[in-house]
């Protein structure tokens, strides 16, 4: 599965794409929103899982999660927020900017992959009920 990285960090976005790797994920790795938005436009077939940092030049996490939240779309990506803020009222923010899970930096790397397993299933009961959708509407109309 495709995985979006976006994190303005050298050190931590590569340790993300190696680790995510080794767990079998296709990581895309960018240093800012803008970038990540640029690929989430471009792409044919876009990631929808995504780990976003908070704080990145020209668009950050929270900024994006609202934009991509903004699209019309029957795809919609699962987002998980990283950052080093971790009060109550940036957890609530960043869950209201429309992410679906919020960690904090510094990360265990088992909970983040149990994270991101969490994503899958979503993104995977999402993509069946699609299917089931598409079937449901072409068997009425024969």
């Amino acid at each position: 599965m495709k995985l979006l990285i976006a994190e303005d960090d050298c050190t931590t976005r590569t340790m993300l794409t190696g680790i995510t790797e080794k767990w079998g994920y296709e990581p895309i790795a960018v240093e800012n929103g803008e970038a990540a938005w640029q690929i989430l436009q471009e792409e044919n077939n876009p990631p929808l899982l995504l780990l976003l940092d908070w704080n990145m030049p020209l668009l950050n996490g929270p900024q994006l999660c609202q934009r991509i939240r903004q699209q019309e779309t029957k795809h919609f990506p699962y987002i998980i927020l990283l950052t080093s803020r971790n009060d109550t009222k940036d957890i609530v923010d960043g869950l209201q900017a429309g992410s679906n899970d919020y960690m904090s930096k510094p990360f265990e790397n088992l909970e983040l992959q149990a994270r991101l397993q969490v994503g899958q299933r979503i993104l995977k009961q999402q993509a069946d009920l699609n299917q089931t959708r598409e079937h449901l509407a072409t068997g009425k109309n024969h």
